[in-house]
This record gives structure tokens, sequence and C-alpha cells, in this order.
């Protein structure tokens, strides 16, 4: 059968529903376990983390942008599902001219119900797949409508590295009611502490992920912006796009929550021992 991924590329699949299926993205191995597809699903990468099962049992065949062409040969596939931004594109290219390769390109929330919405007809589980959405939906749609706050949101340390605009984060910011302080800037743009203070953000939040922010590093960005409230905050919650997006609204009340307490408390962070 003939289908056309995100990147409007056509993927043909011998076999269908597949039986051996690679991923190559974390939040989409996810969201192969959510359709239900565990035996189905023969290998995943190293940062495919959810669920703790499949991390232990099945094969992982390097990281995102480290793939071990070997292991991946080995088991077989007869789909590859991988993510335009996630993976590199020289080894897509390569695993493209031998086995089926699917990719997704996700940066709103419309692209991820639509991505959910094709895997379940490429894997064979577009019923699960319109629950999951149905799902999804209702949870964004329950979300109160707040005054946006002036946000940055940090994923890296020196250099300090932020989620711009046309980005999914950002997205996701919007939606918790986050006014992206660097939406003007492409991608995920280097900031220096100039940019940070000058940037007018009311609050800033730290990603788990991919940088472990610790209490020194909140005191270190509350120098530079003192006025900021600060948390970290779960990075897969703002950046998975497929299964988790269902939590994902809930976390974002608790975070404004959060916020509100550490203003209401006199502090400028949550972090222990922090004034």
């Amino acid at each position: 059968m003939l289908f056309t991924d995100q990147m409007e590329r056509p993927v043909a699949l011998l076999n269908h529903p597949p039986r051996r299926i690679v991923s190559l993205v974390p939040s989409q191995t996810e969201l192969l376990h959510a359709l239900g597809l565990d035996a189905e699903v023969v290998g995943i990468t190293k940062f495919c983390v959810h669920p703790r099962t499949w991390y232990d049992s099945k094969t992982r065949i390097g990281g995102t942008k480290t793939l071990n062409m070997e292991r991946i040969a080995a088991l077989q596939p007869d789909l590859i599902m991988g993510n335009k931004e996630e993976n590199e594109r020289t080894q897509i290219e390569h695993l493209s001219m031998q086995y089926p390769v699917w990719m997704s390109d996700v940066y709103t929330l419309a692209d991820a119900l639509n991505m959910i919405g094709q895997v379940g007809d490429l894997c064979g589980r577009p019923d699960a797949a319109a629950g999951l959405i149905g799902q999804v939906r209702a949870a964004f749609d329950a979300l109160p409508t707040v005054q946006p706050l002036r946000a940055a949101y940090l994923i890296w340390r020196k250099p300090y590295m932020a989620a711009g605009g046309h980005t999914f984060i950002h997205d996701m910011l919007d939606r918790a009611g986050f006014s992206n302080v660097f939406a003007d800037k492409s991608r995920y743009p280097e900031v220096s502490a100039a940019d940070l203070a000058a940037s007018g953000a009311q609050a800033i939040l730290l990603s788990s992920e991919p940088f472990p922010f610790s209490a020194k590093h909140i005191a270190e960005i509350q120098d530079i912006c003192p006025d900021a409230r600060i948390a970290v905050v779960d990075g897969e919650m703002f950046s998975w796009y497929g299964s988790r997006l269902a939590l994902a609204p809930v976390y974002f009340e608790e975070i404004r929550k959060r916020l509100a307490q550490i203003e209401q408390s006199g502090k400028k962070s949550d972090a222990p021992g922090k004034p």
C-alpha cells in the first residue's frame, strides 16, 4: 500500500499493517505503545524511555542522530518511523534506499493530531488513533483562558539556548498561557545574558531535558533576571507530541499554579534554599 508522510514523501508498504517497526523518535515510540503495537515494534532508540518495559526489552538501535545501521538491518524492519527535526537527514536518506521510512514533521498541535491519525492508518490502528485524538482535543479544549505571562523557555546553558518561534514548544507555550519572548527568533537560538535581561520575561521555564538545570543554575539566571519567576519544568510535557499530549494540559495548569504560588510566597523560584 502507498502512503504519504508529513514531509509529502511517498511511502510504499509491502506489508500492511507492518509487522516489524523500528521507531527513531521517543514521543512516537510512546505513541506506538498507546496504539497497542507491542509485538510489532522491534527497535527503538536509547532515548525511548517510555514505556519502561519497552526500554528494557526492545532492541536499542543507537541515538536519534547516531543510528546503528547494522542493528537496524539485523531487525529486518518493514517500516521505520522518524521525524524531520529529530533525525539526521543523511541517515534517513541512507535508510530510505533500503526500507520504507515514514517521516513526521510536527510544529503545532494540529500537526501532532494529524500525525497520530496518519500513524493509526499506517499501522492498522485507526480506531485507537481516533480515540486518542479525541482525548487530546478534549484535554486542550478544557484549558481555561488566562492572561498570558511573558516567558522564556530555556533548553541549554553555555550557551543559553531558548525555544524560539516555529517550534512545537512554542505552540505548547502559547496553549499553556505563555507569550514566548523569543518568538521572533527561529528554532532554538542562542541567547545571551543581555538578551534574557532585556526580554522582559515574567517567567523563565527551565526544561528538564536535555540540560539538567539545578538550583545553582536557577540562582545564576535569577541574578540576570531578578524580577522573573523561575521554575524547572518537565520537558517531555512541552516537547513530546505523541500520546503524552493527553496529559499535557493538566500539567500546564499545574505550572501556572506553581508560578502563582512562587509569586504569592515572595520568592522568585521554588528551588530549595532560594529567596
